[in-house]
């Protein structure tokens, strides 16, 4: 079977629950070593270990520029470049205009919007001519959803981002596109605070506002990533990629 990234070397923040270890899991199959980040150790370890091989898990809170450094030092040290970036760590809960505090918007920027630029602009001395970058949007950005106003800003700051960035690499042929994931639930629904009734009516409705009748799974992001990480997409620049179910798109 071709390896769509066969000899590649790629980096998954927020690599060890829901989408990223699920990209990070179809990196490898695709023939990639990959570097996967997450803020707990417990979680990161069993993650390196469910992917298996070519993978080394680094303890990494993106929002911290010290751990940053640290990351990509490792990474120059290990492997010497990246080919591919996939910078996925966010997050987000619902607090509703009204209720939202100092702390809860600097959380939330401080790890979907100063986390991710940094995460970036750190890697670009390992990047070669060619390489290919993802920033995990949302359709949150597209889609009014209640009481996810701080949510849906960062992740709008990220599609900015994308189209810019675009351009400020354009002489090292740098692809940089952004994906924007639909409803999926992961384990970092779990930050939202809900009980497991609380969340399942919220999933609930949510799925039917999607025209394909239910939400996604992990997996069919990863896909997605995987085509963009890859040459499949080597004419493909400065998009945004939804991948929805079409929920965003009526």
């Amino acid at each position: 079977m071709s390896q769509k990234l066969s000899g590649k070397v790629a980096l998954v923040t927020g690599g060890s629950i829901g989408i990223g270890l699920a990209t990070a899991k179809r990196f490898v199959a695709e023939g990639a070593y990959v570097f996967i980040t997450g803020r707990r150790q417990t979680e990161l370890d069993a993650a390196v270990n469910e992917i298996g091989k070519n993978v080394m898990g680094i303890q990494s809170d993106v929002s911290n520029l010290a751990d940053l450094d640290r990351l990509y030092a490792t990474i120059e040290q290990e492997q010497g470049h990246l080919d591919v970036l996939f910078a996925n760590a966010g997050s987000g809960e619902p607090i509703p205009l009204g209720s939202i505090t100092e702390e809860h918007f600097d959380k939330t920027f401080n790890t979907n919007v100063k986390g991710l630029l940094f995460t970036v602009q750190k890697a670009l001395p390992l990047i070669p001519e060619g390489a290919s970058i993802i920033l995990n949007a949302s359709t949150a950005a597209t889609v009014g959803t209640p009481a996810f106003s701080v949510y849906g800003a960062t992740k709008a700051a990220v599609r900015s981002f994308a189209r810019d960035w675009t351009l400020d690499l354009k002489d090292r042929k740098i692809r940089v596109n952004a994906i924007s994931p639909g409803m999926v639930p992961t384990p970092g629904y779990d930050q939202f605070g809900f009980s497991d009734e609380e969340l399942q009516t919220f999933i609930d409705s949510q799925a039917i506002t999607i025209p394909l009748g239910r939400v996604g799974t992990p997996d069919e992001i990863a896909k997605a990533v995987v085509f963009l990480a890859s040459d499949d997409s080597s004419f493909v620049n400065g998009i945004e990629l939804f991948v929805d179910g079409g929920m965003a798109q009526i």
